[in-house]
């Protein structure tokens, strides 16, 4: 009896914490546009689903590009999701949906860097539903992190940023609503295709900053090893596979040539080796779209809303023709 007492206070205690997390969690981990993103593919079908990074993101734009082809589509990309994320989101997409073709934007500085820990870690993770593929990403990926950043998700959010929107929060997520109104500020939108628009800047304000330089030297197997992964998953899949690198502007690409010229060098062998589409908007398609600084928001790449929906057009009209 003593025994049996113990054990259920225990169990209780666990109960108990287990409750306050996840009260703290729906309290204060803020509703992402990432939340969006993995509902909307959790829950409908698409034919194209494009990965990869804050370019990606950016640039194109599914409904635009579903206007000149007609194929559905929806835009996962963001801002450090890396292969192995990227691998997974796929894997989840394919437990829900079954689409025609993954379009994998490829950014060469992503490939000789690590994933960080932090909110990033988790921004992927944590949305997605129950499912095979999230725990094969826990196994892989989450439990090598940080155990904090599964334990206390909105560890890495301030508090501060956050108590004045506890409400708002709570009650968004208790209601299930996943309307895009809070997804927008003075600089960009958030559309409900994934596509997010940034606003057109003055380019004569813009300062330099040097970017993720690729180096082979210094590639990241890892991230190698989970591009084959997705590619094979695709191929075994009955999936259409495309890599795409957006347009970068030319001064970025001057100031950086060597680098530039061994990455593209570099993944046009390696995706040519895979038997898989290569599109390259800074060599062979590089007078399909302009690099004059006017049609971005910075230095590194990413477009304003106008010229990503221009790129986008041209993009779906390549990839018809292919």
């Amino acid at each position: 009896m003593h025994s049996f007492k113990k054990v259920s206070k225990a169990v209780l205690v666990i109960a108990v914490c287990t409750a306050i997390l996840i009260l703290l969690d729906t309290a204060l981990y803020p509703c992402t546009f990432m939340r969006n993103d993995v509902h909307t593919v959790a829950t409908q079908e698409f034919d194209d689903i494009i990965v990869g990074t804050s370019h990606g993101k950016m640039d194109i734009d599914p409904e635009t590009m579903e206007e000149v082809n007609g194929r559905s589509g929806h835009n996962l990309c963001v801002g450090g999701e890396y292969g192995i994320d990227a691998y997974y989101l796929t894997k989840l997409i394919c437990e829900k949906q079954q689409p025609k073709r993954i379009i994998y934007e490829v950014d060469p500085g992503y490939f000789v860097t690590e994933k960080e820990e932090g909110n990033n870690y988790l921004l992927f993770y944590h949305e997605f539903p129950l499912s095979k593929a999230k725990a094969e990403y826990f196994w892989n990926s989450i439990l090598k992190c940080n155990f904090r950043t599964v334990l206390f998700p909105w560890y890495e959010y301030s508090l501060s940023y956050e108590i004045p929107k506890i409400k708002e929060t709570f009650l968004q997520k208790v209601k299930k609503d996943y309307s895009i109104d809070g997804l927008k500020s003075d600089s960009q939108e958030y559309h409900e295709s994934g596509f997010i628009e940034r606003y057109p800047v003055d380019v004569r304000k813009l300062k330099k900053s040097e970017p993720k330089l690729f180096e082979e030297d210094k590639l990241n197997h890892q991230n190698m090893e989970y591009i084959q992964k997705l590619i094979a998953y695709c191929k075994k899949n009955d999936i259409e596979f495309v890599a795409v690198t957006t347009p970068i502007p030319i001064a970025t690409l001057k100031d950086y040539s060597d680098n530039y010229n061994a990455a593209w060098k570099y993944f046009g062998k390696f995706f040519e080796e895979q038997g898989v589409e290569y599109l390259n908007f800074n060599t062979q398609y590089f007078k399909a779209f302009t690099h004059d600084l006017k049609a971005y928001t910075d230095y590194d790449g990413h477009m304003n809303g106008d010229a990503a929906r221009q790129y986008s057009r041209i993009l779906a009209e390549i990839l018809d023709k292919k």
